[in-house]
């Protein structure tokens, strides 16, 4: 990575292709959550972050940040709590949830919703346009949430193997992006995924069953994982 790198990706850092690697910085040796800065959103980039449990995570004004945040927090099959109001919401079917029907209409309503205390969004146009590209390679994934035909809510993440990484979710309707979530969990799960990387503590995510790790436990989890082990 560049020493000084400019705001955003850097078009001077070599782009790789879905097929390529690049070594970061282990996660385990950083005495804070940011592991390196720089750098672009190119494929194999993005894909070699993943992998090492690693995720690019910045302000649009900044060079991107490439974060492992410890303590990490997980869900793991076992611990997916679904409570009784939501499935009366499941049973009254108020929602249809569809998978990777409108990907792009995911992320743009997670970039263009607000949040308490943020002024604005990390969820800039090159990540759209980055993560856009990793679902029509076939890594990046949405779950939606339709009411009445219309798109309400949903969330999005990457799947490596068996694991999924959550980036966001974004809800127009009570608990519309919930739904989605939860949906989408119990269908991985199902499939045999061994957990979903929620990243970082949220109230929302512990309600659903979410938990902390260490980070050196996370690392482990992660690389046990993608080896089939």
């Amino acid at each position: 990575m560049r020493n000084r790198p400019r705001p955003g990706p850097d078009p001077l850092f070599p782009y790789l292709s879905e097929n390529e690697r690049y070594r970061f910085p282990d996660p385990a040796e950083s005495h804070g959550d940011i592991v390196a800065l720089g750098g672009n959103l190119s494929p194999g980039l993005l894909l070699s972050a993943y992998e090492q449990g690693i995720f690019p995570w910045y302000n649009p004004e900044d060079p991107i940040l490439w974060q492992s945040p410890a303590p990490r927090f997980v869900l793991f099959p076992e611990k997916l709590h679904i409570s009784s109001s939501m499935k009366k919401i499941f049973k009254k079917g108020e929602f249809e949830i569809a998978f990777d029907r409108d990907f792009a209409g995911v992320i743009r309503g997670c970039a263009e919703i607000g949040r308490p205390g943020q002024g604005g969004t990390w969820i800039s146009s090159d990540i759209i346009s980055a993560y856009t590209e990793l679902h029509r390679l076939g890594y990046a994934h949405s779950a939606e949430s339709y009411h009445e035909g219309r798109l309400v809510g949903g969330c999005y993440g990457i799947r490596l193997g068996r694991v999924f990484f959550g980036e966001s979710m974004f809800a127009k309707r009570s608990n519309a992006s919930k739904a989605a979530f939860l949906t989408l969990a119990q269908n991985l799960f199902a499939e045999g995924l061994a957990f979903i990387d929620c990243q970082v503590h949220t109230d929302h995510l512990e309600s659903l069953g979410g938990v902390e790790i260490s980070r050196p436990e996370f690392l482990k989890l992660l690389r046990d994982t993608l080896a089939g082990r």
